[in-house]
């Protein structure tokens, strides 16, 4: 759904792409990460009370700051037609390991998640509706890009860091799932409450799923 929004953003840069003149775009892609680093440790690290909430704050900050330069690079590098492989190829790269990381920072978090592993879980099945998008291009079908796009992804999950910040500003508790349906506890990914970084868990990890499903459905009709 976000990502029919790409056109209005790059033409929304436009003005400050042309301002950064010469510089080398790569200079962004790396900044990018550095700052997205940063906001994994903020979050991370972020405690269940108001100190912890602009924790999370900064952290959906840098995010967005983060969110930003990745997309200038490109940009830049199209403005000033240097763009080529290597460019795209480190763009995906620094992608998949903020995709990642954010979602290994969010199931670090003890004060909100049970189980940290629930956050490499997330990850993980991100990666495999990454990977089947790339896997369609290197058998000569294209890109896919179908699913539960990364745009859809970040947004969602920025807007459930900003939930559980008002959460811990609050002192507001999470939704216990131990009397819901069983299949809340398998969507929860087996964590006890629902908040926003236990939902932003979940959306990513079965958002995943769904994702592989779609491209691999899609690759394959176009195979055969």
């Amino acid at each position: 759904m976000f990502e029919k929004m790409r056109e209005r953003w790059t033409k929304a840069i436009q003005p400050l792409v042309v301002r950064m003149g010469s510089l080398d775009p790569s200079v962004l892609t790396w900044a990018s990460l550095g700052i997205a680093i940063a906001s994994f440790y903020l979050i991370s690290h972020a405690s269940n009370d108001r100190t912890g909430s602009f924790w999370i704050v900064g952290g959906v900050f840098l995010i967005l700051v983060a969110g930003i330069l990745d997309a200038l690079d490109g940009a830049l590098a199209r403005h000033q037609g240097t763009d080529g492989p290597y460019g795209d190829f480190l763009d995906h790269t620094i992608d998949r390991i903020v995709d990642v990381g954010l979602l290994v920072a969010i199931g670090m978090n003890a004060s909100f998640v049970d189980d940290y592993s629930t956050g490499l879980m997330a990850g993980l099945l991100t990666l495999f509706g990454s990977y089947m998008g790339t896997q369609a291009q290197s058998v000569g079908v294209g890109r896919i890009y179908g699913g539960f796009s990364r745009a859809d992804r970040m947004v969602l999950t920025i807007v459930a860091l900003l939930a559980v910040s008002w959460q811990a500003y609050t002192g507001a508790a999470g939704i216990s799932v131990d009397s819901m349906h069983w299949i809340m506890g398998v969507f929860n990914l087996g964590n006890s409450e629902i908040n926003g970084m236990t939902f932003a868990l979940a959306i990513s990890a079965w958002g995943g799923v769904y994702t592989f499903m779609i491209r691999f459905l899609k690759t394959r009709t176009q195979l055969l």
